[in-house]
This record gives structure tokens, C-alpha cells and sequence, in this order.
């Protein structure tokens, strides 16, 4: 203490001028981006996100979680030929070694925002291994196919846009018009599916349920067949089935293509459409456990990022996880969780490396991508 400040009462020194611990040496200082810098102007994504690494907040999370995603990446395991047969089971590198197997998670308004083409990049690029989707995220790539979206704004009147026939995304606008030609694209491939469902039914008899049945349709399955008949580059669905990414959507009536299927059961009627949800279950939980190591990536939250969550206990737990909301988690909702409460259910192991970024996904995830999947940096 100076020699003024001798002068000051006790009770002052020892609440304001209280001396500090020594620093330990594990102590990271806090640094920005000096932009006067000559190699800060005009930065590479990988560098900036390399210099927000120390800022704090929420960018050194954006940091870390790009760190994780290079290790999902670059994860390898054994390869083929070090493996018993029956073992020779999740992903593999065009070298024949054992990859990470990787679940993207997405909600619907993430679709119907610009970011749609991110996510689509992704999926033609063979980036992730499948999807969990919600409805809107299903119907909302389709759309855009048949017309587009438009900006808006977040203020404008919900009385007046209905008068007008638009709805409003947050400050995105999708006249219902766009929601017809959804309805007259998709109805004659329901027409088709139920035709061929009941073929297959009727052709096989008593073995129209078995496993793999033409007569059982999932929704992964309709959702392959929607990416085929869309047959458009733009489509995140076209790429998927190209490619044979599974998209799981275990919500699939809750939303535009529920009301066509509800609409559907009545002009069908009395035969009916099936979707077997079950198959689907099975399916992504036996992904996960077959993943000889496992890796999330989920944008939102509710029930896209619980699926994924749960499926990845079948294995006992994820080996990384970045999560991107803006869920808090006072209230209890799964949401809002961090990724060390899935670590309490066996959902991600604890000794997993994670992240959870508090954003608007829009904001970071092209940032992230940019410094990852797109760098040109290899895996």
C-alpha cells in the first residue's frame, strides 16, 4: 500500500485495496485483435477465430468449439483390415479408416433463414453422417425450391401480414401462396407412396411388416424419397439422398407436411398412409451404437437436440458435443441445458471434449464453418 493510502480507515484498505494472490502460471492474459496490425486486415476465418481464442465471452466459446470440430474431424481409428468382419461397422475415410461419426441437429427457422445454405454445403460435402430435423426443417427446404423467402422485418404487424396472406419467421416473410405449390408438389407423391405402400401390402401378404419392407415407410424414408423427387442442387434433402444421409424427423406431422398427410388421409380414405416411427428409432440408435466414435453438432434446441442426446446414450455417451442456443438453463428445460448436464445421463461421456456457445446461430455457425469444414484445411 503507498504511503497516501496509509492514511485511509481500516475497513477502506482491506475491502477495496485488498492485495492480490500471486498469479499462477497456468493464468491465460485476456487479448483482442489489434487491428493496426498489417496481418489483421482482411483475416482468413481461421485466423480470426484464432484471435478470438483469449477475448472471453463468447468468443473465446466460438473458439473452443471450432477446436472440437477440427477434432471430429480429424479423428481416426483403426482400419478396415485391423478389424474382425463383424466389427467393420459406423464410418470410414476413403482410406478405409475409421472416421467419426458425426449427428447435425437443426431447427426449422435455421432452414428458413440464409443458413439454409450452410447446412446444405455441409450434406453435399459429406461433412456429417445424419440429421435430426424438425418438420418446419423438412417442408421449409422444399419450399424454397418451389419459391422464395423473403426479408422483412421483426416489427411488422401480425393482424395486417395475415390480411395479406404472409406469415412472418422472425423478420423473414413466406407468403402462403409458397405453402399451394408446397401442397400441389407433394399430395401426388402421397398419392404415389400410398400406391406403392399398398401394392407391397398386398403382394406380400402376412410379410408386408417384416424389416425392410417396401409396404413400411419411415419417415427418414419418406424424406430420402422427397430429396430424389425435389431432384434440386439448392436442396439440403437432394444432397441427403445423394449422398445417403439419413435425416431423422421424429416430429414429422408437426407442421406443413402433417396438415397434408391429415388432408390426405381423408381423400385416401379408406386406405391410409403409414409411417412407421419405430423403424426409425432403431435406426439412428443403432447408428450410434455402432460409431466407433461419436460427435454432435446442434444448432437450437428441444426435441432436435434431445434425440440426438439420447441416441448417443445407447453408446454411452457422445466424444464431443458443440451445442449453439440461446437457451438458458434456470428453468430446467433441456434446451437451455449445458452439455455437462447430458454428462449426468451417460448422453456424453465425461471425459468428452465440449462446448456450448450462448448465440443466435445464424451469427456464429458460418463463422464456425468457415474455420473448419470450408477452411481448406484437411481433416
Amino acid at each position: 500500500m503507498s504511503k497516501e493510502n496509509e492514511k485511509l480507515p481500516e475497513i477502506l484498505s482491506d475491502a477495496v485495496l485488498k492485495a492480490s494472490a500471486p498469479v499462477p502460471d497456468s493464468f491465460v492474459e485476456v487479448k483482442g485483435i489489434d487491428y493496426s496490425k498489417p496481418e489483421a486486415i482482411n483475416m482468413r476465418a481461421t485466423d480470426l477465430v484464432a484471435s478470438m481464442r483469449n477475448m472471453g465471452f463468447q468468443a473465446s466459446s466460438v473458439a473452443e468449439a471450432c477446436e472440437i470440430i477440427n477434432k471430429m474431424r480429424k479423428w481416426r481409428g483403426k482400419h478396415k483390415s485391423e478389424l474382425e468382419e463383424f466389427k467393420q461397422t459406423g464410418e470410414f475415410d476413403d482410406q478405409g479408416y475409421q472416421k467419426s461419426t458425426i449427428f447435425m441437429g437443426y431447427t426449422s427457422n435455421l432452414i428458413s433463414s440464409g443458413l439454409r445454405d450452410t447446412l446444405r454445403y455441409l450434406v453435399q460435402h459429406k461433412h456429417v453422417s445424419a440429421i435430426v430435423a424438425t418438420a418446419g426443417g423438412i417442408e421449409e427446404d422444399i419450399i424454397k425450391c418451389l419459391a422464395p423467402t423473403y426479408m422483412g422485418d421483426f416489427a411488422l404487424r401480425g393482424a395486417k401480414l395475415r390480411e395479406e396472406g404472409m406469415n412472418r419467421i422472425g423478420n423473414l416473410l413466406v407468403p402462403n401462396d409458397n405453402y399451394c405449390k408446397f401442397e400441389e408438389w407433394f399430395v401426388p407423391i402421397l398419392d404415389q407412396l400410398l400406391k406403392e405402400q399398398t401394392e407391397a401390402a398386398e403382394k406380400l401378404g402376412k410379410d408386408c411388416l417384416d424389416a425392410g419392407s417396401p409396404a413400411v415407410l419411415t419417415p427418414s424414408l419418406l424424406i430420402d424419397r422427397l430429396g430424389k423427387e425435389i431432384n434440386d442442387e439448392s436442396s439440403v434433402l437432394y444432397w441427403a439422398h445423394k449422398n445417403k444421409i439419413p435425416i431423422f424427423c421424429p416430429a414429422i406431422t408437426d407442421g406443413s407436411i402433417g396438415d397434408m398427410l391429415f388432408f390426405h388421409t381423408f381423400k385416401a380414405s379408406p386406405q391410409q398412409l403409414r409411417l412407421d416411427i419405430v423403424a426409425d428409432i432403431r435406426k439412428i440408435n443403432s447408428m450410434s451404437m455402432s460409431a466407433s466414435h461419436a460427435s454432435m453438432i446442434i444448432l437450437g434446441g428441444g426435441l432436435i437436440k434431445h434425440h440426438i442426446c439420447n441416441a448417443c446414450l445407447m453408446r454411452n455417451g457422445a466424444d464431443e458435443a458443440v451445442f449453439i442456443n440461446t437457451g438458458q438453463e434456470f428453468d430446467g428445460s433441456d434446451a437451455g441445458a449445458r452439455p455437462d448436464e447430458a454428462v449426468s445421463w451417460g448422453k456424453i461421456k465425461a471425459e468428452a471434449h465440449t462446448a456450448k456457445i450462448y448465440a443466435d446461430v445464424s451469427v456464429v455457425f458460418p463463422l464456425i464453418v468457415a474455420a473448419t469444414f470450408a477452411s481448406g484445411i484437411a481433416p
